[in-house]
């Protein structure tokens, strides 16, 4: 090993410490950097020490100076001499800009000593202006030597830079705000005079241009970023008084100081525009830019700009000369101004910025300004004539689109601290501190949205697409690129629909109680919109050659006033070669086809009709080509016009009664319903099959509501083929195992707040369960109900043949009250098996064993018992199907409530075990069931002729109150009426003409809804104990009376014939059983229900045929011998068949001969008895 010393180097003698060479290095480079460090820290020190000295010394000249100009100014006042500008210039402003620079800028606020310098500087300022000697006035000097110009303009400019920093600092509220306002007051009068060449009182004539470019030069230096004029604006603005809810102020009355600063405000804001207006090319088109992006970026996004102003100044804002340069520059720098408006500082600001994006108030405010309305206002009047609205649309679009990511930003940033706070344990005084925010941030977003009441009125849509229709938007000769489109002078029909497809979404986004009902009630319910909008829409997904007579929207002009008449809006078809040019033309702009591409799709127009016609039960017809990809697969243009179209129309068909649907076919035909359809039915399914981003949300929420609406009504009156329903899935549908499970873990792990579930197969069958087989939806309702009993198997519920089963006793004459007692307390424990023990009438038990059969009867004789109308629970309908529906008079039983709902859990057994039970429910109680909300339309599947009644009222060309009518409906029970009002003081509201259909849909709400609301609730508690909510989803109303009672009125002989048991020495080449199933095969159909609910109780077959009917069907053999000499002479058995309905089982005689076994059983079925026979 070498000797460590070997590698050290002595270079202080033996006598030092040896160190290593690498040690010496490091110890000398950290001297060196101590060295260095201090050297820094003495120059730092040295520099603060300047620095400071500097300001004291400065501070101590300024203070020196200010106290030496206050002098002056008393020994000129003592003195009275006369005072010149340029005594002005040189021994007031000179100095005074100097120490208030010094003294008060630097500090960024201003103190009780600067304020009286300041009145009196600006005071002697005001006097001099206004004098009309030109060597008192002090912008004289404007016009004098090179040297007197320099000097005036660099004052100037001091000047204006120092009164705006005043404006910034006016807040009454503070303590000293009365002094600041009055000497804001007199910095705005200063500005104001300085900036306009029509306040100089010395200027002659022959001057006047060479003062109008001095002034030109102070404005543009005022519009300029230097002078931070719109900045400090917009700290002014936003002090001032809040006219909402949120305001402490009561009062939107200004003082005389505060409407002046306010005016000089307003007035120097626009100053800049009009110079430009008058002299562009001096200035440049780049400074028209940048004034009104600053302009945009400053003073459009202050909330409720229009409403904290004075209405004598909302004129001049929205000329067109302010409006229009805005417009223009946002359209040409969207991104730097957007930019710039999430940038602007909102620290120090109201909390309703921080509630709605800066981008959102900017909108509000546009809005407001364009179209000349305020919270103030009831009829805020329309356009100017000479207003571009092309620009103020697409402005607006720009702004609608931003807004509308922000706030999903938002969304997504509060749904997250929502996550936090949930998980974290939060005190009762946070909470209380969140629920006061809450509630003040829905004041905020209710009246932001109050600022958009243009857009919910009608004017405001026929204005503008009468400009569209008057500027002839759709010329076929026209060829424009998007991006020309953007900056062309004409409003094209699809900024209409951007513009109108963006609030809906606003609204929905800020209001999710009451969402886009405003605008959606404009958009319905403009005579025409729908029907044109269809017609573009139809255009595209539908190619054909279209022929239209009018121009677009011609209808819409002329009948804006009416709202009521529908037949107007329909289109009129006739050959109109033009007319069919401009919707090509249209379509074109909308789908970016070339005219090339026009022509082979018109030689497949009359193919693609052909097809249509030739096979309208085909499939192929309904799945619609276009939609297959999805809402990926389509245009940015098409997919907001569907949406728009999907959105407004769901909204109509809610308030459309079946005359105006089906008999008036308005404001579509049938046919149009049906492609209406098919192209959501393909739409939604192809979407839902797919994953969907968050922009085609939106578009896939309306479209399902949409569809949904048109489902249901062809369910309760049919008008669309099944097999339309059917087409999208109709290559590609899972198997059935696989679509179950996939449902269902889908329904558990699907979150409450989604509108829409996850993308994918399971998704398709828990939103649009439709484009399954009814047969393949009842097969995967049994694979839940197997799988369902699988779990509660390996969770222990379910351990063998009798274990963990109910046991009850049932006496024959109480069978409701004995099973009510017994077996309502069980819930969930339902769902194992009962066994029945009967006690006789005579109150002996009856002899034995339940292997199932005595359950199925009791279930199916305490459903006889208890739905049966004279029990006093459920009524029946007055239409000719006698469906089952609660009666109102059932709340005032005892336990009326809770009977319904052990009712619904014996209903939910009976779906358990598949027991069929022999009754029907009506389809607004199913709806209810089926957490769906009925209207008007469904009231007359409920009460035909009080629906008759209210279409006599809603169609009643009188005067609706000579029929005396006000809101309130009578109910009877027990001899008792009851008068229950339809709203607060409805006794003595009378209904008329204008309040007709909100008294017809009060009628409808409350017998569809509110009346049946107790009922539905108690029912649906029983049902969903044994069945999920997400397996009756898979059904509509008339499939959920089928699931329950079983299928058409007739049954399959062939199936019943493979799937009977024979038992007592039967077998199925017997001879009477061979004679049996000649004689039911020639029955009546009628005559073979009889025959199964003799044996089964239920006179319907099983849905999925009769190998799922438990027990099975089962034929017993009943010997009964008579003489050879009995039968040699014709004779045959007497005795008649029997059943035992709880074993599914007829018992049989041996018959000889059909004749004598047909009415031998005729006898029998049509006996309504059956065990009692035997």
């Amino acid at each position: 090993m070498d000797d460590p010393r070997k590698h050290q180097v002595s270079l202080r003698g033996a006598s030092a410490k040896e160190i290593t060479r690498d040690a010496l290095l490091e110890k000398v480079s950290q001297e060196r950097e101590l060295r260095q460090y201090a050297r820094r820290a003495t120059a730092a020190a040295l520099f603060l020490q300047r620095v400071w000295r500097r300001y004291r010394e400065t501070r101590t000249a300024a203070l020196e100076m200010r106290e030496e100009w206050e002098k002056c100014l008393k020994q000129q006042q003592q003195a009275g001499s006369v005072i010149t500008a340029i005594w002005i210039s040189s021994h007031v402003v000179r100095p005074f800009l100097f120490f208030v620079s010094c003294l008060l800028i630097r500090k960024r606020r201003i103190e009780a000593a600067e304020v009286n310098c300041m009145k009196s500087c600006f005071q002697m300022l005001l006097d001099s202006l206004n004098s009309t000697d030109s060597k008192k006035n002090y912008c004289s000097l404007a016009i004098g030597t090179v040297e007197e110009r320099r000097v005036w303009g660099y004052q100037s400019r001091r000047l204006i830079s120092l009164c705006i920093f005043v404006l910034s600092e006016c807040d009454k509220s503070r303590p000293g705000g009365q002094d600041i306002v009055a000497i804001t007051s007199l910095a705005m009068q200063l500005v104001v005079v300085l900036t306009d060449v029509k306040g100089w009182k010395s200027v002659d004539q022959q001057d006047c241009q060479i003062a109008d470019t001095a002034v030109k030069d102070l404005v543009r230096f005022l519009g300029s970023g230097d002078s931070g004029l719109y900045s400090s604006i917009r700290t002014y603005i936003n002090t001032l008084d809040v006219p909402c809810a949120l305001s402490r102020s009561k009062s939107r009355v200004q003082t005389d100081d505060s409407f002046l600063i306010t005016a000089s405000t307003i007035t120097l804001a626009l100053r800049p525009f009009h110079v430009l207006k008058f002299d562009v090319n001096s200035l440049g088109l780049l400074d028209v830019h940048d004034v009104a992006e600053k302009y945009s970026v400053f003073l459009l996004t202050i909330p409720w700009l229009t409403q904290r102003l004075p209405a004598v100044l909302i004129p001049a804002m929205r000329h067109k000369s302010i409006l229009q340069p805005c417009f223009q520059t946002l359209l040409i720098l969207k991104e730097k101004i957007l930019k710039a408006i999430l940038a602007v500082d909102q620290s120090m600001f109201h909390v309703s910025q921080k509630v709605i994006p800066p981008v959102g108030w900017a909108l509000a405010n546009v809005i407001c300004l364009a179209t000349g309305g305020d919270n103030d206002s009831v009829d805020p009047g329309g356009f100017h004539q000479e207003f571009n609205c092309a620009s103020y649309v697409r402005a607006s679009n720009i702004l609608a689109e931003n807004l509308l990511v922000r706030l999903e930003i938002v969304d997504s940033v509060q749904k997250n601290q929502d996550a936090e706070n949930n998980i974290e344990n939060s005190e009762k005084l946070s909470s209380t501190v969140s629920c006061e925010s809450e509630v003040t941030n829905e004041s905020i977003k209710l009246s932001f949205l109050d600022m958009f009441r243009p857009i919910s009125q009608q004017w405001h849509l026929t204005d503008l697409l009468a400009i569209v229709n008057k500027m002839g938007h759709s010329q076929g000769s026209e060829t424009n690129t998007p991006k020309r489109l953007e900056f062309s002078g004409n409003l094209e029909l699809l900024d209409i629909m951007r513009l109108y497809s963006f609030m809906l979404r606003m609204f929905s986004s800020l209001n999710p109680r009451v969402g886009s009902l405003p605008v959606l009630n404009m958009l319905s319910f403009t005579p025409g919109f729908l029907v044109s909008l269809w017609e573009v829409l139809e255009t595209y997904l539908f190619p054909r050659n279209v022929c239209s007579g009018h121009k677009l929207y011609d209808i819409i002009s002329k009948t804006s006033g009416s709202g009521k008449d529908w037949n107007v809006g329909k289109r009129k078809k006739h050959g109109n070669n033009d007319g069919g040019n401009k919707w090509v033309s249209a379509l074109h702009k909308i789908t970016g086809k070339s005219q090339a591409e026009t022509g082979d799709r018109d030689l497949r127009a009359n193919q693609a009709k052909a097809i249509l016609v030739d096979k309208e039960d085909s499939s192929d017809v309904w799945d619609i080509e276009l939609m297959r990809p999805g809402p990926q697969g389509i245009s940015k243009d098409t997919s907001c016009m569907l949406y728009l179209f999907c959105a407004s129309y769901s909204h109509l068909l809610l308030i459309l009664d079946d005359i105006e649907f089906y008999e008036k076919q308005v404001p579509f035909t049938l046919e149009q319903q049906r492609q209406i359809a098919s192209v959501l039915n393909t739409l939604v399914y192809n979407g839902l099959s797919q994953s969907i981003g968050q922009k085609d949300r939106p578009l896939m929420e309306s479209a399902v509501r949409c569809l949904h609406l048109i489902y249901e009504r062809d369910c309760r009156h049919q008008f669309c083929p099944p097999v339309l329903w059917l087409s999208p899935a109709r290559k590609n549908r899972p198997p059935i195992a696989i679509a179950a499970r996939t449902h269902e873990i889908l329904s558990t792990n699907q979150r409450s707040d989604d509108s829409l579930a996850l993308q994918s197969i399971g998704s398709v069958i828990t939103t649009t369960p439709h484009v399954f087989p009814f047969e393949e939806r009842v097969e995967m309702f049994r694979e839940f109900i197997k799988m369902d009993k699988a779990a509660r198997k390996m969770a222990g519920e379910v351990a063998g043949t009798s274990s963990r089963s109910v046991e009850i006793v049932v006496r024959r004459g109480h069978i409701v009250e004995d099973g009510y007692q017994q077996l309502n307390s069980l819930g969930s424990r339902l769902k194992s098996s009962i066994h029945v023990s009967f006690v006789s009438e005579c109150g002996l038990p009856e002899a034995g064993l339940d292997y199932g059969g005595l359950s199925k009867e009791f279930l199916t004789d305490i459903s006889k018992a208890a739905f049966a109308p004279d029990y006093g629970l459920f009524s029946q309908t007055s239409t000719s199907d006698r469906l089952l529906i609660p009666n109102p008079s059932a709340k005032y039983l005892d336990n009326g409530i809770q009977m319904i709902e052990f009712l619904g859990r014996v209903v939910g057994k009976a779906l358990y075990e598949g027991i069929l039970l022999d009754y029907s429910f009506s389809h607004v109680f199913v709806h209810k069931l089926l957490g769906r909300y009925s209207f008007l339309d469904e009231l007359s599947t409920l009460d035909p002729e009080i629906y008759r009644n209210l279409m006599y009222v809603k169609h009643y060309e009188g005067d609706v109150e000579e029929l005396c009518l006000d809101f309130t409906v009578t109910e009877e029970s027990f001899g008792n009426r009851h008068v229950i009002e339809l709203k607060p003081g409805g006794k003595d509201v009378t209904v008329t003409s204008k309040n007709k259909m909100q008294y017809i849909h009060a009628i409808a709400d409350y017998k569809l809804n509110r009346q049946m609301f107790l009922f539905s609730n108690a029912f649906y508690r029983g049902l969903v104990d044994l069945i999920s909510p997400s397996w009756l989803k898979l059904f509509n109303a008339g499939e959920f009376n089928q699931l329950l009672s079983g299928g058409v009125h007739d049954i399959d002989v062939d199936d019943l014939r493979k799937n009977t048991r024979y038992t007592g020495g039967y077998s199925e080449g017997n001879r009477t059983i061979k004679i049996f199933w000649e004689v039911i095969s020639r029955f009546e159909p009628n005559e073979r229900c009889m025959l199964l609910k003799f044996v089964t109780s239920c006179s319907r077959a099983p849905l999925l045929g009769f190998k799922h009917l438990q027990p099975t069907f089962t034929i017993h053999k009943v010997a009964c011998d008579i003489p050879l000499w009995a039968t040699m002479r014709g004779h045959d058995i007497e005795r008649l068949p029997s059943a035992s309905t709880c074993y599914n089982t007829l018992k049989l005689p041996t018959y000889k001969r059909p004749s004598t076994l047909r009415e031998k059983l005729l006898y029998a079925i049509s006996s309504n008895a059956g065990f009692e026979l035997s």
